[in-house]
């Protein structure tokens, strides 16, 4: 993944590969001139969870503007499977993470080896937390398991809230610390007063929203 100023840089580059100014690339992206200006000039951070707007206006994708592009004349796409991945909106207490009234939808993935049934679900990241990796709004899918590397990225439920957080895991002890990527936000320490269970890990973030 790109850094900030790499991001910029390349949108930079290719705005001007394609000959657009910088109030072409305003009216492009339907936001204000002096607001991409500060982001050129390096004053402001690059919002990614905006990017999708830049890679409509500049004729590319989201994921090649982030720097996790994969060139498409590089995948053989023969012999792959596509799989219809649920993506859950909620999650009660007690019942299982794919219950059906947990489903808000389907997204389609590409997989090398089809996966084991019911061993990969999605969700759609609320909040800025652990932006730029993962913006606000990005589809991320989870493959479920109930353990991960420590500076893995997994999807927890939390105490009694019924939806899933995402955050950077790391054990410390008998306690696991849940650290959000944006440092405004403090980590979340699971043990035995504040319980949590991984439902399972990060495995794929999708940009375009």
């Amino acid at each position: 993944m790109r850094t900030n100023d790499e991001v910029v840089a390349y949108v930079d580059d290719l705005r001007k590969e394609q000959k657009m100014s910088i109030n072409d690339l305003a009216k492009a992206t339907g936001l204000a001139k002096s607001s991409l200006s500060r982001y050129f000039n390096k004053s402001r951070e690059f919002p990614v969870n905006k990017v999708h707007l830049f890679a409509k206006a500049l004729h590319t994708t989201s994921e090649d503007i982030l720097g996790f592009n994969i060139p498409s004349n590089s995948i053989d796409t023969s012999g792959m499977h596509y799989v219809r991945v649920p993506i859950i909106g909620t999650i009660a207490c007690g019942e299982p993470i794919l219950a059906e009234q947990n489903i808000e939808g389907y997204t389609h993935e590409l997989f090398e080896e089809e996966p084991k049934k019911d061993e990969l679900f999605a969700l759609r990241c609320q909040g800025n937390s652990m932006e730029p990796l993962i913006p606000d709004g990005a589809l991320v899918l989870i493959h479920k398991q109930p353990t991960i590397e420590d500076d893995e990225i997994a999807a927890v439920q939390v105490d009694d809230d019924t939806k899933a957080t995402l955050k950077k895991v790391k054990h410390v002890g008998k306690d696991v610390f849940l650290y959000p990527i944006n440092t405004k936000y403090d980590p979340i320490i699971l043990n035995k007063d504040n319980p949590g269970r991984i439902l399972g890990k990060a495995i794929h973030v999708g940009f375009d929203m």
